[in-house]
């Protein structure tokens, strides 16, 4: 839309994902927040972590992450409440304002993962957005894909 004479992109990215993983809560809650093996555990979403600081139950790393076809650099809050959450709120870089919860639900079948995704773009990301190439749910699902091969093996 337009306002002010200035083109808004009113079709930012915001998202939910639901999948479930034959895994019990603590195991998954445990895999999806650590960021800091995400380099090792999936290099290919995750080409860089580094740990900036660390509280009791929160963290600031700078990460390098594949998303949206383009290589993402942020600067990551993780707040994590075990087994039940990890936040993920995104203070600097190319999606500053963003935010991507994870919740960890028990069920009987193992553990049901809700991801709600809100993307603030700048830049190149925006653009691409604006032009109907982003494919972020769906580069998503793949990195949830991912964890989920991982805790269930």
């Amino acid at each position: 839309y337009i306002l002010d004479g200035v083109l808004h992109n009113s079709t930012l990215p915001q998202f939910f994902l639901e999948k479930i993983v034959n895994a019990d809560q603590d195991s998954v809650c445990d895999l999806l927040s650590n960021y800091q093996n995400y380099e090792k555990l999936l290099p290919q979403h995750f080409p860089s972590v580094l740990i900036r600081s660390v509280r009791e139950h929160s963290s600031v790393t700078e990460e390098h992450m594949n998303f949206g076809g383009q290589e993402l650099i942020i600067m990551a809050k993780h707040v994590i409440s075990k087994p039940f959450s990890h936040d993920i709120f995104v203070i600097g870089g190319d999606a500053k304002g963003s935010h991507i919860k994870q919740q960890f639900i028990k069920i009987s079948e193992g553990t049901k993962i809700l991801v709600d995704i809100d993307l603030k773009l700048k830049g190149k990301m925006k653009i691409s957005n604006m032009f109907g190439k982003n494919q972020f749910e769906e580069d998503y699902a793949v990195i949830l894909d991912d964890f989920a091969k991982i805790v269930e093996n």
